[in-house]
Formats: C-alpha cells, sequence, structure tokens
C-alpha cells in the first residue's frame, strides 16, 4: 500500500496546473555563483508571467517539499544518507565550496530547494491527469538516478513522479518521456533501463555531459546532435520524432523535459538553437500531446544563461496564446473547439515544414 504523502492532496481547482514554490530558489552567500546555474532562474519565470498577467500568486499550486518517505519510493536509504555528507553535495552540485559547510547548512539551503522543486515535479503528475497539462517551473533533474546524484541533480524526480502515476492512479500504466535538455538524461534512463512501461525518447548534443554508454541502452528513440546544431535541423528532428514516438506507443502520460540549455551560447550545452527556436520546440511537443489528448507534464531542467528564464516565460506565454494550454481546458476536459481547429493548422503547417 502506497504511503501517505500530501503531495497528490488535490489542488485547489481555481488554481493554473502551474506548480513552485519560492523556496525553489537557491541564495546563499554568493555560492550560488560559483556555478554557471542561474539559481533564481524559478522565480524570475513566475515574475515574467505575473507581469504579463497570466498568473498571480493565488493561482499557482504551491510545491511541497518531498519528505524522506516519498524519495524512498525510488532513492535507495543509502543514498539519502550520503547526502548528509557536504563534500557529496558539493560534488554533485558541482560547487566545490559547498563541501566545507556544516551540512545543516546544505540541507537548508541547498537541499531543501532541490526537494521542493522534486515535490513540485511529482505533485504536477497528478495534476496533468487530472487536467490535461501541468507545468513545474522547476525540476527536470535527469542525471540522478535512484542511487546516485550528479551534474546539479540530487533527486530524481522524473522517475518519482512517474512511479508515483503508476503506484497511486488507476489508468496509469505506460509513460513516455521526451528529453529535448542538451545533455543525456542518464538517471531515468538508468532507473527504468528493463522497464517497458517507460519509452524514453532522448535528444542530446553527443559530444558532451554524460557520455553514458550504459544508459543509453535504455533510449528507445535516441537523436545525438552534432556540435553547433541550428534550429531548422533541430526542430525538424524534434517534430518527427516526437511524432514517431507517440506513434509507435501512446502512453497514459508524458514527461517532458524541456531543458533551454540547447540555447546558443549557453557555456555547457554546445547546440545552437534561438530563443524563438526554443519556443517553436515547445510548441511542437505540446501539440503532439495535445492532438492526441495524452496528459503532458513538462519540467524545466538545464538552462545555464541569464536569459533562459525570460524564454520559459516567453514559451509558457506562447503555449497560453495559442489555446494549447489553458484553465478552462484544463477543468472541462480536452473537448476544446479552439485547439481543435487549431491543431488541424498545425497539422498543416508541420506538413509544410517537412516539404521545405
Amino acid at each position: 500500500r502506497p504511503h501517505r504523502t500530501v503531495l497528490y492532496e488535490d489542488a485547489p481547482s481555481a488554481c493554473w496546473p502551474i506548480v513552485y514554490s519560492p523556496d525553489y530558489n537557491i541564495t546563499f552567500v554568493g555560492l550560488e555563483k560559483l556555478h554557471p546555474f542561474d539559481a533564481g532562474k524559478w522565480g524570475k519565470v513566475i515574475n515574467f508571467l505575473k507581469e504579463e498577467k497570466l498568473i498571480a500568486d493565488d493561482l499557482i499550486v504551491q510545491a511541497r517539499e518531498a519528505t524522506d518517505e516519498d524519495l524512498l519510493v525510488v532513492h535507495t536509504r543509502r543514498y539519502l544518507n550520503k547526502l548528509k555528507w557536504s563534500f557529496v553535495v558539493a560534488t554533485i552540485t558541482e560547487i566545490p565550496p559547498v563541501a566545507f559547510l556544516p551540512n545543516f547548512l546544505v540541507q537548508r539551503k541547498v537541499l531543501k530547494p532541490l526537494r521542493t522543486q522534486t515535490g513540485g515535479t511529482i505533485m504536477a503528475g497528478k495534476l496533468a491527469v487530472d487536467r490535461g497539462w501541468a507545468i513545474n517551473v522547476g525540476g527536470g533533474f535527469h542525471h540522478c538516478s535512484s542511487d546516485k546524484g550528479g551534474g546539479f541533480c540530487a533527486y530524481a524526480d522524473i522517475t518519482l513522479a512517474i512511479k508515483f502515476l503508476f503506484e497511486r492512479v488507476q489508468g496509469v500504466s505506460k509513460a513516455t518521456i521526451i528529453d529535448l535538455d542538451a545533455h543525456q538524461g542518464n538517471g531515468h534512463e538508468r532507473d527504468f533501463m528493463d522497464d517497458h512501461r517507460v519509452y524514453i525518447m532522448d535528444v542530446y548534443n553527443r559530444y558532451i555531459y554524460p557520455g553514458d554508454g550504459f544508459a543509453k541502452r535504455a533510449i528507445k528513440r535516441k537523436v545525438e546532435l552534432e556540435w553547433g546544431t541550428e534550429d531548422t535541423e533541430y526542430l525538424q528532428k524534434v517534430h518527427t520524432h516526437v511524432e514517431g514516438a507517440l506513434n509507435e506507443l501512446k502512453p497514459d502520460i508524458i514527461v517532458y523535459n524541456a531543458g533551454t540549455d540547447i540555447l546558443d551560447g549557453d557555456p555547457l550545452g554546445g547546440l545552437a538553437i534561438s530563443p524563438q527556436g526554443i519556443v517553436k520546440r515547445d510548441e511542437v511537443v505540446f501539440k503532439a500531446a495535445r492532438s492526441r489528448r495524452i496528459p503532458i507534464l513538462m519540467v524545466t531542467s538545464g538552462g545555464y544563461q541569464k536569459r533562459t528564464a525570460r524564454i520559459i516565460a516567453d514559451s509558457i506565454l506562447n503555449l497560453h496564446n495559442l489555446g494549447l494550454i489553458d484553465k478552462e481546458l484544463a477543468t472541462n476536459g480536452a473537448e476544446n473547439p479552439k485547439l481543435e481547429q487549431m491543431i488541424r493548422d498545425s497539422a498543416k503547417d508541420l506538413t509544410n515544414l517537412s516539404l521545405q
């Protein structure tokens, strides 16, 4: 029998299925500046969405921290105990000075934000099934598996969200992960290596971290990109393979890892996608999911430049402007004439795109 958890309590129906907490942001005596990651990017995304009047504080779902008991659905006790050593956390987050801090500070200032984002992903999984879509403004820690963290990822939130759904939500027995972060998602790949319920599509720069050959065996649809790949080639590949993946297997949930580290100039991603290209990419994925009426959960994952927060916000606004995400749509099921028409139009657009 599943343990008791507050993460699956129903969110107020007045809320958008957008999950966030101010606790996501890592602010700590300047340490966060030692990693290229913009450790306040999640709050900035929310501020942009508020400025554009899409959301207000009382209309977003407040993320709650995942407890040890929640984390043990996937993680080993041994792994969680390791995080009580500051040097282990320093290695995982790639911020060396963290090794010299007392662990209670590391727990509060570094791991609690990551646990809260992880709780947010688990909550968003249930919301997506209930409402047709959900976005966790954080999360996407795709380098962490049940017993090993790395690459700034200390908890396996994608694995957790899927396992929670399998265990607790009737009718969810197949999941597809569409991982479009610039890096290979070796964490969830290791976790679902022999699990036939989970179909993994991963599009990444073949030359960068983590280069995990063992984990690659779990990828059903592998798209390895060259340095400096640009919009046209990228969008065409994403479109072809997202359609292919969803035609091959119709899942009960899509987990979309929407990393923005594919952006041109990202110090770690090595690809050259424009801001418009990122917005278009998210649109392609959401159209594919919504047209098939498959619930979709989006997490924001990697993205290491100051301008990524604005791009994520622009993408969410674009999805809303197109009627792909919508509060009404969420509450009254997928019957939405505006959406139906738009999907028909976009099918035409994409056919034209691939003919060019």
